[in-house]
């Protein structure tokens, strides 16, 4: 006798054509790339490798949104992220609150009343691997989940911004630990606007998959990614030991349970 373990039919999925995996595949590698370069170029390229990083990651983050879960989920993904990135933005620049005082720099290419249009894209490069991310680790959480994963990505982020003169903050008082340039408003303002962000999107957004679904590597690989280049960047290229510290003690802290659950094969 023998004891076969039964899936139900709605459970099974098969991949994506092969065609749609090289696509998926090609776009997170041409991002990936990109922020290769990043430290080894200056100048024009170096703005021109800084907006293209963002636009290549975020079609890289709505191709894996439509293969894995269609058109209905990116549907409301993209708009509601694109159109909270501008929102909330706008609000920072015009009223100092979450994120403190700050401006961005014509470098960063067409701004809309004043946001670059690059901006919102990288809220929409991070609001669907995260909302993955903080799905897959909690489940009563998920909302305290994405915002801090949103706050430790921005940890690494805004140093390496600040430090090419995309945006500059004008402050008096605490600072963020080893970024004087950078208000402790700030982590506080990204640590709300992902809880925010993060919730709204788990409300909406369907966790159904499609029965042709791609897998999460991508995603997978995109966060490794994001933790790994945060941390050894700024040890060996941008000379920051303090930014590598604490970004990757908190963008890590919401990894590892990621990682470790993957690595469990928890379905």
């Amino acid at each position: 006798m023998s004891i076969r373990q039964y899936n139900s039919r709605r459970n099974r999925r098969s991949g994506i054509s092969h065609r749609a995996q090289v696509f998926l595949q090609t776009v997170l590698v041409i991002s990936i790339a990109l922020q290769i370069s990043y430290p080894l170029t200056n100048g024009e390229t170096l703005r021109l490798i800084t907006i293209a990083t963002v636009y290549f990651s975020a079609l890289a983050m709505v191709l894996h949104a439509y293969y894995s879960f269609g058109s209905k989920y990116v549907g409301l993904y993209f708009p509601i992220t694109l159109l909270f990135g501008f929102g909330i933005e706008q609000l920072g620049m015009r009223t100092t609150w979450p994120f403190g005082s700050y401006a961005y720099d014509s470098s960063l290419g067409f701004q809309v009343l004043g946001v670059p249009l690059v901006v919102p894209f990288a809220w929409v490069m991070m609001a669907h691997p995260v909302l993955v991310l903080a799905r897959r680790i909690s489940k009563n959480w998920v909302f305290l989940v994405g915002g801090i994963a949103l706050m430790g990505w921005d940890l690494f982020l805004d140093p390496q911004m600040v430090s090419a003169n995309r945006w500059t903050w004008t402050f008096d008082g605490a600072h963020v630990p080893f970024q004087r340039d950078i208000p402790l408003s700030n982590a506080f303002g990204w640590l709300f606007a992902g809880i925010v962000i993060t919730a709204l999107l788990h409300v909406l957004l369907p966790r159904d998959r499609r029965k042709s679904s791609a897998g999460f590597a991508v995603v997978d690989i995109f966060l490794l990614w994001t933790l790994f280049a945060g941390v050894i960047g700024n040890l060996f290229f941008f000379s920051r030991p303090g930014v590598a510290f604490i970004g990757g003690i908190v963008f890590g802290a919401v990894m590892a349970p990621y990682v470790f659950s993957r690595w469990l094969g928890r379905p």
